[in-house]
């Protein structure tokens, strides 16, 4: 279990705090291992350029509003998972969500991250 999952993660989450584009690359390139996914209910990206347009979308759609991790990172086998809520800029909190992140072996990178929407609900 690499020791820096936790710091792995909140740099990722970062990236999508970041207002500034430029700064924004910066910050994923660090995290985002190369040809690595992301997939959510809105998107599927397929490379780091694709994922930065979709967050700058996502911000457009809710100036001001920050990711925040509600969770501690549990991690297995290089994968991870950790809740998070966007706060809106008026403090309004949103449910959370969950995102399950597959890590690089040496715990450097992220390959992939798979995000889901809302809590998990009870059966039906």
């Amino acid at each position: 279990m690499p020791s820096n999952a936790t710091d792995l993660i909140d740099r990722y989450c970062a990236v999508w705090n970041e207002p500034d584009d430029a700064r924004r690359a910066t910050l994923l390139h660090a995290v985002w291992a190369k040809d690595a996914t992301y997939t959510d209910p809105r998107a599927d990206t397929t490379s780091a350029e694709e994922l930065l347009a979709h967050i700058v979308r996502v911000r457009a759609g809710r100036p001001g509003a920050r990711i925040v991790r509600t969770t501690a990172v549990d991690i297995h086998h290089d994968i991870a998972r950790f809740g998070w809520r966007v706060v809106e800029a008026d403090g309004t909190e949103l449910p959370e969500g969950l995102d399950i992140a597959m890590l690089s072996p040496d715990g450097n990178r992220i390959e992939s991250i798979i995000g889901f929407f809302g809590p998990l609900q009870p059966p039906k």
